[in-house]
C-alpha cells in the first residue's frame, strides 16, 4: 500500500491531468516508442513552436483522470508508452504536428484524440491534420475580400484613365 504522501502526490497529478484534458480544445495521444533522443527533441521543439503542450503520461494516472471527467472511451487506447499533445487554443496544431512527424519518423504512432470533449479515432485525427491552419484560413478570407475591392479600384482607374486620355486628345487638337 502506498504511503499517504505518495498517494497525495498521485491524486494531485490526476487532478492536474484531468484539468489539462478538460481545458484543452484538442488532444492527441501517441505511442512514442522507438524515437531517438534527437527525434524526440525535434518533435518537442515543433510542439513548442506550435504552442502545444507535449508530455509523456502514465497510463494508470491518465485512466483515473479520464474516468473523472467522463471520457472512459479513451481507456482502451491507453496501453504502452503514451505521450499526450494538448492545445487550449488551436484545435488543429497537435494533430498537424503529430501527423507530420509520424510520416517523417515512421515510429511515432497516433492512437486516439479528443476534440472539444469528443473522442476521435485515427482517421478523424488525420482529417483534422489535413485542415489548413488558422492563419491560412484568415489569409484566404482576406484575399477573397480584397479581390472585389481591387477589381473595383481597377475599374475606377480605367474610367479616370479614359477621361484623361480624352481630355489630352482635346487639348492637343485645340493646340
Amino acid at each position: 500500500m502506498p504511503s499517504e504522501k505518495v498517494l497525495a502526490q498521485k491524486k494531485q497529478i490526476v487532478s492536474q491531468l484531468s484539468e489539462k484534458i478538460k481545458d484543452s480544445i484538442s488532444i492527441v495521444f501517441a505511442d512514442y516508442r522507438g524515437l531517438t533522443v534527437e527525434q524526440d527533441t525535434e518533435l518537442r521543439r515543433a510542439f513548442r513552436e506550435a504552442g502545444v503542450e507535449y508530455s509523456v503520461v502514465k497510463n494508470s494516472l491518465t485512466r483515473f483522470a479520464v474516468k473523472e471527467i467522463g471520457l472512459e472511451g479513451l481507456i482502451e487506447h491507453l496501453n504502452g508508452p503514451i505521450a499526450m499533445a494538448a492545445s487550449g487554443k488551436d484545435p488543429v496544431s497537435p494533430a498537424k504536428v503529430l501527423a507530420e512527424y509520424s510520416k517523417k519518423f515512421n515510429v511515432l504512432e497516433m492512437k486516439v484524440g479528443v476534440l472539444e470533449g469528443k473522442i476521435i479515432d485515427i482517421e478523424g485525427i488525420k482529417a483534422i491534420a489535413a485542415l489548413p491552419s488558422k492563419e491560412e484560413l484568415v489569409a484566404k478570407v482576406l484575399g477573397g475580400l480584397n479581390a472585389p475591392i481591387s477589381g473595383f479600384v481597377n475599374v475606377l482607374n480605367g474610367n479616370i484613365r479614359g477621361l484623361v486620355v480624352a481630355l489630352n486628345a482635346i487639348a492637343e487638337q485645340k493646340a
